[in-house]
């Protein structure tokens, strides 16, 4: 696996695709169920986490 900025744009492997998407799910119900309870400090980690985790997935592509 390369990680690269030339990258970014590049078609993402499918394992990297799974795993960004398994965390921006759990992410996006960690964050409903923090704004539910009004732990905010919750919320915040959990969205910031997920939308980092999705954005870094699209660093990664197939060696060539």
């Amino acid at each position: 696996m390369k990680t690269t900025m030339k990258n970014y744009y590049l078609p993402t492997p499918k394992k990297w695709r799974k795993l960004g998407d398994a965390l921006l799910g759990a992410s996006t119900l960690i964050t409903s169920y923090g704004i539910m309870q009004s732990y905010q400090w919750l919320a915040l980690a959990s969205l910031i986490v997920g939308v980092i985790g999705k954005f870094l997935t699209n660093f990664f592509s197939e060696d060539t």
